[in-house]
């Protein structure tokens, strides 16, 4: 039936003015390349001689509103066309330094690109993405899940508990969600549905469970965040360990109370593939490895001792060293683990460098005051701005990746924070002007968890898709997600509320 409907007329006729616009698109770009050429070799740039016409600087006179509609109406459409972030907002950048400016503007480009390659807490990237990779090859998430599935397995929705809680273990040895949710989904999902679970409780702990890998460290999206707002690591770090516990404990009580409510939505494993608890204290000797290693980074970062990168090193050479230990360490482990270190890292930085230029423009065209000025022109309290604000990161959430959110909202965002006082909530007590951008990283980290989880084109919805048996359809998988939404914006909620849930534990160790 599928091969009717590619070869129908109808699909035809589409496919060939496609083609074809894409064509003429293609002809009219490089004819208007051709005559800038010609104008920057044979004509003087600064005069008003030109052949035929000069795109160059003709849109110096366009004010800051119409430019900001223009600049971020031309990201739409490029992406909803399916082209990558990365080469877009670069393109673009370049595109309307071109058309705004002349050709000392340029200079921007190396101007925000060349402190980033300087950066060194940018190393840690790769680092703690090798890291991840090696643990996961080393089979360590399998066998992880199997010790947790065994020991909560008696309870009514204990292989869901079982897998929120291996999914936060996880997070903190992986840091990196589409592994978790996928290679999750491939391990607890048949054993949930083969126990007759509730398809709304079993993807959505997955889902919900994956996510967790943003907040809790060692986050590759916190590290991004400390490098554009200029905060420590470190601090960044404790900061959302409480936040992550927190969030994992209320998914746990969530599953506990539904199953216990109604225990056909997760029935216990049968009595007979129990194991008692000599048994379960033996399972425990595979998990002691990497426990170590991973309160081993975390301790060395948190303490002080080492740098975000120093620490990424030793987690590196120690999940190297796991591997051995577990007999799973090969050469060919080794290169796929660095081939997609480099995949991964590339597109990040990538991502990184173009999204820089374009914000750098925008904001170098008065773009920051402009929505500075229109956002708190609103009228409304700081905590109005704060939802607004948390309002406008679910929804690029829905269309955009999470780094290309960091580098396109954060750093119009943070100065907006920066210029109101948080006096408190319901008596709770107010947040200090030096904690404020930590705090509000925080919350940014909450947030990119609900874009994972958000209708219809949050990333964790179509990760899971990829695993799911052709039973369960994507309705579901958005239906399951919608409880575990909920839950993410009460966490978010009490982390606004209650600040000291996320400035607590830096300000005992830092001070």
């Amino acid at each position: 039936m599928s091969s009717d409907i590619a070869t129908a007329p109808g699909s035809n006729l589409w496919g060939k003015l496609g083609t074809w616009l894409m064509i003429l698109g293609t002809a009219a770009l490089a004819f208007v390349l051709c005559v800038e050429l010609i104008n920057i070799l044979f004509y003087d740039p600064f005069s008003d001689e030109k052949f035929l016409f000069k795109l160059a600087g003709s849109l110096s006179n366009v004010q800051i509103g119409p430019l900001t509609y223009l600049m971020f109406g031309s990201l739409a459409v490029a992406l909803m066309m399916g082209l990558p972030l990365a080469f877009v907002t670069g393109g673009l950048g370049v595109m309307f330094i071109y058309l705004v400016g002349d050709s000392l503007m340029l200079n921007i480009v190396p101007s925000r690109i060349f402190p980033m390659m300087t950066n060194s807490d940018l190393a840690a990237i790769p680092l703690f993405i090798f890291m991840a990779s090696m643990l996961e090859r080393a089979g360590l998430i399998e066998e992880m899940f199997s010790v947790v599935y065994k020991w909560m397995g008696g309870l009514s929705g204990g292989l869901a508990t079982a897998t929120i809680l291996a999914s936060t273990i996880l997070a903190a040895m992986v840091g990196v969600i589409g592994a978790a949710v996928v290679t999750m989904g491939i391990i607890a999902l048949p054993a949930m549905l083969k126990r007759g679970y509730d398809h709304k409780i079993a993807l959505g702990s997955i889902m919900a469970g994956g996510t967790l890998g943003i907040l809790i460290p060692p986050s590759i999206l916190a590290i991004l965040y400390a490098v554009v707002a200029q905060q420590s690591v470190g601090e960044l770090y404790l900061g959302s360990v409480l936040p992550g516990l927190l969030l994992s404990g209320l998914y746990i009580t969530y599953v506990l109370v539904r199953s216990w409510l109604n225990p056909k939505l997760g029935p216990p494993v049968p009595v007979e593939e129990r194991i008692s608890l000599k048994e379960k204290l033996i399972l425990l000797r595979g998990l002691i490895a990497p426990l170590i290693l991973v309160g081993l980074v975390l301790g060395l970062l948190f303490g002080g001792i080492a740098t975000p990168v120093e620490a990424a090193g030793i987690g590196s050479f120690g999940a190297i060293v796991v591997a051995l230990m577990h007999g799973k360490f090969s050469i060919s482990g080794l290169r796929e683990a660095s081939v997609t270190t480099a995949k991964a890292s590339a597109m990040v930085l990538w991502i990184m460098f173009g999204a820089s230029v374009f914000v750098g423009f925008y904001i170098l065209q008065g773009g920051q005051q402009f929505v500075t000025d229109a956002i708190l022109g609103t009228g409304l309290s700081a905590y109005g701005i704060l939802f607004l604000l948390m309002v406008l990161l679910v929804i690029l959430g829905m269309f955009l990746d999470w780094v290309g959110i960091l580098l396109l909202a954060v750093p119009i965002f943070i100065p907006i924070v920066e210029a109101l006082e948080f006096p408190g909530l319901m008596g709770f007590p107010p947040v200090s002007g030096e904690d404020v951008v930590l705090w509000f990283g925080v919350l940014y980290l909450v947030n990119m968890q609900m874009s994972f989880l958000s209708p219809p084109f949050g990333y964790a919805l179509f990760y899971i898709r990829g695993v799911c048996p052709p039973e369960i359809s994507m309705g579901t998988i958005f239906k399951s997600s919608l409880v575990f939404l909920a839950i993410q914006a009460f966490g978010l909620f009490m982390c606004i509320l209650i600040p000291g849930i996320v400035t607590w534990l830096p300000n005992q160790v830092y001070g």
